[in-house]
């Protein structure tokens, strides 16, 4: 791979190439994609989308939408940090093509506000609900009307790809969805393959999917154009600014997570203070933390500590690990790389036990479970029989909640299942749950 293709500029649509010198410096492409992302309707339903707390009416819990900011902060100062020495290590880029390093800022930073943009109502658990549906419930009807490929794509669904589908999916008089720069989109995939075939591997980009049937054809001509194809081993290179959006991500839940469960009183502060403190004891100010008085303010005093020293090593570890990287070698996530794992390990460790297990947690997720089974049930049986043309009366009822324009009915069965499925995924917490109400 290389740089200069990397950062390409082109959208859906072009039939030239957008050169970075011939950019208006006030409106930079990478810019746009931000914006179009934020005035996004998929993106606004994240603020009532599960981070870790299902339905909490607590201010100070993180949804998706807080998250996602939080992670874009990050990941901003991430590609700033990672573009100046990029830049300085490959002068051409900026003494020929006009790139800066706001420009890798801008990229990484858009790619992580979108990062979970895909994700269904209730977090984690609602992406195995819906798999569950789809391999154990009622769904399971449609194996045998299916390719493998494509049952395999609901049964394992992903937020990732359902992420890119949002992304790219064509809209009424508009292709190519909200045509984001394909360095922007390269940069949000973090998983760049299909859900099958399963190949296990050690390679961090192998964890997971990103990409279904349905918009795979636009993925391998966007992997084509940014030269991520590896034809030797019959696969698909990671975007080397992933990585940064990942360590974003990384960074972001790890301590935002954390901090949560401590201020709803789930992690005790004499616990809380000890693992932060362990991770920035290189850092800490011992005079001015002895000054801080109140549980928030120690807090936030070592979260920005923790956060400025993750992303400092994320960088170095991208830096010394760049040409391994751009020739698809470079197996981890950055983080796993981290001076600071041990310590990092130990927060994720507490968090799990005492916020991911917690029985409120917990409860609230089979909520979510028995949610999404009964809005699949209701919409893609709906979609199913408007398909086959023998939708009933209660069939059409049901397809009026779907706004205008989102897409539904296709030409084929997959695509029809699919785009329902995806309809539900796009629900919040909260309109999901009082959807399945009305409909039982």
């Amino acid at each position: 791979m290389n740089w200069e293709q990397l950062l390409s500029l082109k959208r859906y649509g072009d039939k030239s190439k957008r050169i970075r010198i011939e950019q208006d410096e006030t409106r930079l492409g990478f810019e746009v994609d931000y914006d179009r992302i934020v005035f996004s309707s998929a993106f606004r339903s994240l603020q009532d989308k599960t981070q870790v707390i299902p339905f909490s009416k607590t201010d100070f819990v993180h949804t998706r939408l807080t998250h996602s900011l939080e992670v874009s902060v990050v990941a901003r100062t991430l590609g700033r940090l990672a573009g100046e020495e990029l830049l300085n290590k490959n002068p051409n880029l900026k003494e020929i093509d006009g790139y800066k390093s706001n420009d890798f800022g801008a990229i990484v930073a858009t790619a992580a506000l979108a990062h979970d943009i895909g994700n269904p109502p209730f977090g984690h658990s609602g992406e195995k609900a819906i798999g569950y549906y789809f391999s154990n419930g009622k769904g399971k009807r449609f194996k045998e009307m299916l390719d493998p490929i494509q049952y395999q794509d609901l049964c394992n669904f992903e937020g990732n790809a359902n992420g890119f589908k949002i992304l790219v999916q064509d809209q009424d008089g508009i292709p190519g969805g909200l045509r984001l720069s394909y360095a922007t989109l390269g940069s949000f995939i973090k998983y760049p393959k299909a859900s099958l075939p399963i190949k296990p591997s050690n390679h961090v980009a192998d964890k997971k999917f990103g990409v279904f049937q349905s918009q795979l054809n636009f993925f391998k001509e966007l992997m084509n154009d940014l030269d991520m194809v590896d034809n030797i081993n019959n696969r698909f290179h990671r975007h080397p600014l992933a990585y940064l959006v990942e360590a974003a991500d990384d960074i972001c839940y790890t301590i935002i997570d954390f901090e949560d469960g401590i201020n709803l009183g789930w992690i005790p502060e004499s616990y809380a203070l000890e693992y932060l403190i362990n991770l920035v004891k290189d850092s800490l100010d011992q005079k001015k933390f002895s000054t801080l008085k109140h549980t928030p303010q120690r807090m936030a005093y070592l979260r920005a500590l923790a956060i400025n020293s993750l992303i400092k090593d994320s960088v170095s570890i991208f830096l010394e690990n760049e040409k391994e990287i751009l020739e698809g070698n470079f197996k981890y996530a950055l983080l796993d790389k981290s001076k600071y794992k041990a310590q990092i390990e130990d927060v994720i460790s507490l968090s799990i036990k005492n916020v991911y297990r917690s029985q409120e947690v917990l409860q609230k997720e089979i909520i979510g479970y028995k949610v999404i089974s009964n809005l699949l049930n209701a919409f893609v049986s709906a979609a199913h029989n408007k398909f086959l043309n023998k939708e009933s009366s209660f069939d059409k009822l049901l397809l009026r909640l779907i706004p205008d324009g989102t897409p539904l009915v296709k030409e084929t069965l997959y695509l029809t299942i699919l785009n329902a499925t995806c309809f539900v995924a796009s629900l919040s917490d909260g309109k999901a749950k009082e959807l399945s109400k009305k409909i039982k």
